[in-house]
This record gives structure tokens, sequence and C-alpha cells, in this order.
């Protein structure tokens, strides 16, 4: 599954410039801001509330949410909703989408294996959530793993070396933004004790960004 580059013009086309998240989420099924629409099942925008204080980013939808064509409902989403718990936060009251709307995958017969997006899929892709966090104007973004936090940053960052601290997004509102780990690589550390760890530090991170809602 191979497609040039010259195929990633970018969403700004698709973006719709008023009518708030309904005219996202509506517009978002025609993008061919690049070529992942061509395998994907359907883009999958957004779950939450266009008042939420807290803005979630993951990466991209999984083999679940492409079919299904709702975010964070896979394993990872249940890592994630079991994290929410943990730092005392409602899931009902936050808003989640991911930094690319399409999966991105490869396939092994029946299977499709998840495949990490490029630096173009994230780049093409993030007019979408310039336009999301526009709208919904949380009070912070918890970028979680490193496609989102490039596309919320708009650079490179280690998580390792980002944690534990408040840095700003680059879209014009600067919004304080905490950056963490995605939910599915919790689920991919084999020792119970170092699972246990990891998981830990994802909630103590989800708490610092609750805490910049709070001041």
């Amino acid at each position: 599954m191979v497609h040039p580059i010259e195929q990633r013009p970018g969403a700004q086309q698709w973006v719709p410039e008023r009518g708030g998240l309904r005219a996202l989420r509506t517009a978002v099924a025609d993008c061919r801001g690049c070529e992942l629409w061509q395998d994907a099942t359907q883009a999958v925008f957004s779950e939450g509330r266009s008042d939420a204080r807290m803005m979630l980013v993951g990466e991209q939808p999984g083999d679940r949410e492409d079919i299904a064509g709702e975010p964070f409902i896979g394993p990872a989403g249940r890592r994630l909703d079991d994290a929410l718990e943990a730092a005392g936060l409602d899931r009902n009251r936050l808003y989640l989408t991911n930094a690319v709307k399409h999966f991105r995958f490869e396939r092994r017969g029946p299977r499709r294996i998840h495949d990490k997006p490029a630096v173009g899929h994230i780049d093409a892709c993030r007019p979408w959530l310039a336009a999301e966090i526009a709208a919904v104007a949380p009070e912070v973004i918890v970028a979680m793993g490193t496609t989102a936090a490039r596309s919320v940053l708009g650079r490179n960052v280690r998580i390792g070396e980002a944690r534990g601290t408040v840095l700003e997004s680059s879209d014009a509102s600067a919004t304080p933004t905490v950056v963490t780990a995605h939910p599915s690589s919790l689920l991919r550390i084999p020792d119970h004790a170092a699972r246990e760890t990891a998981f830990r530090a994802f909630v103590d991170d989800l708490r610092l960004a609750a805490e910049v809602t709070a001041e």
C-alpha cells in the first residue's frame, strides 16, 4: 500500500471556514488531503463536547474505530477509560480526537495491522486539528504519543523529556499542552510491574492537565 507523496495536498481546502464542529464533522468525510482515504473505511472525526475544557488528542483511528467511525473504542480506548477514571475525569465532559483522521494500516492476510502515520500524513491532516482547537477552545490539550505531540506542538518531541511540564500548542491560541504516552503503548509492555508503573505515570499526566483547567 504505497502511494506517492504528491497525493498529499493537505486538508485545508476541505476544511470549512465556519459552521463549527457540526460543519467539520460533515466535511471530513470528503477529505482527500492525503492518500489514506483510499484504503480506510471512513474518516473518524471526534467525540465529545463542543465546550469541553480538556481536549485529548491521539494518533489515528485503529481497526475498530475505522469500522465503527468512533474514536477510542478499541483496547487502547478501554485503557484510556481506566486512566480517566483513576484521574477522576469524566469522559463525557471531554473532547477526544486524533491527529490523523484515517486509519493507516498494512494488510497481512485478512488482518489489518496498524502502521504509524508518516510526517506527511500528520502535516496534511493538521488543518482539521487546528479547526477543532479553534472551535472547542479548550483550556488544555493532552497530546497522547509522538504523533499527537508533533501535530499539536508543530515539532518533534521526546515523550520522556516533555512529560511533567506544560507546553503551548503551535496554533494562534497557544493552548497549554501536556504531552504523555499514547494509551496503546501501555498495552505493549509485557512486564506487569512496568506496565502498572507506566499506567500510573499516564494517570499523573492526566491529573496535571486537570490542574491546568482548575487554575
